[in-house]
């Protein structure tokens, strides 16, 4: 049985800059291409799964809507993760992010880069 390459994305641009659609264009990329996607969210990128951010976000429109590739991520079941102190800053927990994403240390890529994850940022 042949494992799946892995990606993790780290996301650090939130709403206001263009390279977070194309931060979560690339996960949905990887996704399509057969790799096991890992997402962690930092800094202003964690406002993405905030419940209702992402309704009509679309950074750019040469992309699918924030929302669209964020679902698309959640139906392929990859990992959402959001950094602890980046979401204490903004008061967040995890009942005020969208279902599915987890508030967890950097250890969780550490281990899919320990298992031989290629790591972008963003």
């Amino acid at each position: 049985m042949e494992t799946k390459q892995k990606l993790v994305v780290v996301i650090s641009r939130g709403h206001d800059d263009e390279r977070s659609s194309v931060a979560w264009s690339i996960a949905n990329g990887g996704i399509n291409n057969g790799l096991e996607v890992s997402i962690f969210l930092v800094s202003s990128a964690i406002d993405w799964v905030r419940k209702g951010a992402a309704e009509k976000a679309r950074p750019n429109p040469e992309d699918p809507t924030i929302k669209e590739m964020i679902q698309n991520v959640f139906n392929a079941g990859c990992n959402v993760s959001v950094c602890p102190p980046c979401a204490k800053v903004r008061g967040y927990s995890e009942e005020d992010l969208v279902d599915g994403v987890k508030i967890v240390g950097s250890v969780a890529i550490h281990e899919r880069i320990k298992e031989g994850a290629a790591l972008l940022s963003f």
